[in-house]
């Protein structure tokens, strides 16, 4: 299941980027799951640190993400989704904030 069909063009982009270095890499997908807690993470990121954190806080949680898989844990994406879920929800209890995307559904 595709996310948005920029997301399916920029991985390919990435799989041809990869081959002209002569490495085959299979275009990567997003998981809506994860697309979701993943825009949550940078939803926080941006309002309780610095709005230009948001990027770097879900490229570090997709690093994270491929180190657990390459650790032997379960990495399928409701795995991944729980792990960012979980993480988010720490962020925001710490900064005093509560606004997951089943609290406001109105975005």
């Amino acid at each position: 299941m595709t996310v948005n069909p920029f997301f399916e063009d920029l991985g390919a982009c990435f799989t041809a980027a990869a081959e002209r270095r002569g490495v085959p890499v299979p275009p990567p997908t997003l998981d809506a799951a994860v697309s979701r807690e993943l825009l949550e993470l940078a939803r926080v990121a941006a309002h309780t640190q610095e709005r230009r954190f948001a990027p770097l806080a879900t490229y570090l949680a997709g690093v994270f993400a491929e180190r657990l898989r390459a650790a032997g844990a379960p990495s399928d994406g409701a795995a991944v989704a729980a792990l960012i879920r979980e993480v988010r929800e720490q962020l925001e209890r710490e900064a005093g904030t509560s606004q997951s995307v089943d609290a406001d559904s109105s975005r």
